[in-house]
């Protein structure tokens, strides 16, 4: 499942503006890029798509912009288990949380929301009285198309 689309181009601008924000060029394109992305983006990414638009965006512009993100809660910063590595990806927070699984075999990341996962959240506040503030669930495993890949190539179904 690709990440969902921005319920309004601007909104983490507009965001931060309302906050004090001083807003500079290359930070409004870090913004486009991280709110029109399909899929999660890992720093080099998102200098290697700012570059593109400006020649003069750095490295150090790109991670100050993403620390500022982090600290306002407007993204996610995500390890996916390291599958990928010690990569670590972005994504804009969501308006609800969701679990993130990782195809072991080709990398795709899917999303999806459930109640169960509401579920075991409110069950752990009930039980434990703790406050969740941010709750992550990622597995990893074998997406469906791997699956069937590996059905058609094993020795038993020859």
């Amino acid at each position: 499942m690709p990440l969902p689309k921005t319920e309004s181009p601007g909104a983490l601008q507009a965001i931060l503006v309302s906050r004090g924000v001083r807003m500079t060029q290359q930070r409004r394109i870090i913004l486009e890029i991280i709110e029109t992305a399909t899929q999660h983006l890992a720093a080099a990414q998102i200098l290697r798509r700012a570059a593109r638009v400006d020649p003069n965006i750095n490295r150090v512009t790109v991670y100050r912009t993403l620390s500022l993100l982090k600290r306002q809660g407007l993204i996610d910063e995500l390890d996916l288990l390291h599958t990928k590595g010690d990569a670590h990806f972005y994504e804009r927070r969501p308006q609800r949380e969701h679990m993130h699984m990782t195809c072991l075999r080709c990398g795709k990341v899917q999303e999806l929301e459930s109640e169960l996962f509401d579920r075991v959240k409110g069950q752990v506040q009930r039980d434990c009285q703790f406050h969740i503030v941010v709750a992550r669930f990622e597995m990893e495993g074998h997406c469906g198309e791997c699956q069937k890949y590996s059905r058609t190539r094993s020795p038993s179904s020859k």
